[in-house]
């Protein structure tokens, strides 16, 4: 066997010396000494609930929308971030063309409006995440009817439309009764109307599902008619896990639906950061099983998600609800293997306690996950706000690009390798390529070879050409491979070509 794979080595390097000076040199090979590309999911949440990021604030005009959109986009291409989790549907609502809900007024300052002149939000952010090798997650509330930020109810709305099937909370909110099959059905239609139409990458849920006692002063969630309803119908669940059993059958059916329109798209959650507390045993606090009715450890148990990301917004060294101690706890649930991606606070504070909790959380993450690293900022404004941690991020642990970790549950198949070729002009190496199916590609690598030296770069879809220096100090360019990357992260064999 040895024998064979040295003469096929040896085979291979003659066949790149002897087309070594054609413009067409392409050769698939697997070169030992070819860095591995870093492989880190890096998001950041973008809510447009009560305007917290995105857009500023209600009714501004559809060019200042896109600009600050362009804004965060490229501050996420510039520190080498590789996904964004946007809001589209903060008070079931939405910012896109949308059917079966009314245009948000958070993004035009009256429900129901579009916005003038008239554009699809949803549509302008994909294509502007993709071009920039971001990917786009929507982000939706599955059950919140109208937020106490939302202003006037319009006509349309689900408060309106289906009165029977929300009610008003102590504190303003109007939320659906998530046991009632009328509003599993409903949420459905909503995500599959979304994953039909867009070319998104992902759908993210939070930590909203029953809403948290607060929003009722405190006071049982009132569905004693749905409750009474049931148990005429002879159900035997107790009310709490009646209420449970709801929630569970909703993202059950998700998952399938989701991957039954596109297999593709991922499925986020992003629970309560503790299960409740006691697991482990250090840890004290919320009980969002008891009290939001999420049980998020089966949702994990299951597999009803790709991607899990528990908000673990405390620092470290909190003994009570520890960073570290509570993503090791969900990675013993985590049976499946999915992703786990945790949500971690970013905080707006310049000074060095600050920035380096964040990044000691994004160590701790590539230490304890080292099959699939990845964290999901909290949010996007503290990471544009903090100046000082921007910078340490894209001088450290950010300073060169990822990709995001493959889904092999999802798709194991690689796209074919990319046909490449070279012009040299001058001092520079001019590498172009093609593809069959480059539409299934989502983002190219490029490894270039100085001296004894590989190192690599990552380009997004659209490129087909990138320049390098025939030379960096003495060390001269030998070789360059490309390689392309398919929609859920498989990455091809890699297109190698001789230089000198």
């Amino acid at each position: 066997m040895l024998k064979r794979f040295a003469a096929l080595s040896a085979l291979s390097l003659l066949l790149l010396a002897g087309c070594a000076t054609s413009r067409k040199t392409t050769t698939t090979v697997t070169t030992t000494d070819v860095p591995q590309v870093q492989k880190e999911f890096r998001a950041a949440w973008v809510a447009t609930v009560a305007n917290i990021n995105w857009p500023s604030k209600p009714g501004l005009s559809s060019e200042q929308q896109q600009q600050e959109a362009l804004a965060l986009l490229d501050f996420l291409k510039e520190h080498h971030f590789n996904a964004v989790i946007l809001q589209v549907r903060p008070q079931a609502d939405a910012l896109y063309k949308s059917d079966i809900e009314p245009w948000s007024y958070f993004l035009t300052g009256q429900q129901g409006k579009p916005p003038v002149p008239f554009y699809d939000p949803l549509e302008y952010w994909v294509k502007a995440a993709h071009e920039r090798g971001v990917e786009l997650h929507v982000w939706l509330n599955p059950y919140r009817a109208h937020h106490v930020d939302g202003k006037e109810i319009s006509e349309q709305s689900i408060v309106k439309k289906h009165p029977e099937l929300v009610m008003k909370l102590k504190e303003g909110y109007w939320w659906m009764d998530p046991s009632r099959k009328e509003v599993q059905d409903y949420t459905s239609s909503v995500v599959k109307d979304i994953v039909k139409r867009y070319d998104i990458d992902g759908v993210h849920f939070d930590d909203y599902f029953y809403p948290y006692p607060s929003y009722n002063k405190n006071e049982d969630f009132p569905d004693s008619a749905s409750w009474a309803a049931y148990q005429r119908k002879g159900g035997k669940l107790s009310r709490d896990d009646w209420r449970r059993d709801g929630v569970n059958t909703l993202i059950e059916r998700l998952y399938k639906e989701i991957k039954a329109e596109k297999k593709w798209v991922k499925f986020g959650l992003s629970p309560f950061g503790m299960w409740r507390p006691g697991y482990p045993s250090s840890i004290e606090g919320f009980d969002q099983y008891d009290k939001l009715y999420a049980d998020a450890k089966l949702w994990l148990n299951k597999g009803w998600i790709d991607y899990f990301a528990p908000q673990l917004y405390w620092p470290i060294n909190k003994i009570p609800q520890s960073f570290p101690v509570l993503l090791g706890w969900w990675q013993q649930e985590n049976t499946m293997q999915r992703h786990l991606w945790p949500g971690i606070n970013v905080g707006r504070d310049t000074g060095y306690k600050t920035v380096n909790e964040t990044i000691n959380e994004i160590m701790v993450t590539r230490g304890m996950l080292p099959q699939s690293a990845g964290a999901i900022h909290w949010s996007i404004s503290s990471d544009v706000k903090n100046t000082v941690l921007a910078q340490t991020l894209i001088d450290g642990v950010y300073k060169k690009d990822a990709l995001v970790p493959a889904s092999p549950w999802l798709d194991s198949k690689a796209p074919a390798a990319p046909t490449v070729k070279k012009e040299v002009a001058g001092s520079n190496v001019n590498i172009q390529w093609s593809h069959t199916e480059a539409k299934d590609v989502f983002r190219w690598i490029i490894y270039f070879k100085y001296g004894k030296n590989w190192d690599y770069k990552i380009v997004n879809q659209n490129d087909r050409s990138f320049s390098l220096p025939t030379a960096k100090g003495t060390a001269i360019l030998t070789a360059v491979a490309v390689s392309a990357v398919g929609r859920t992260g498989n990455e091809s064999e890699r297109a190698t070509i001789n230089v000198q």
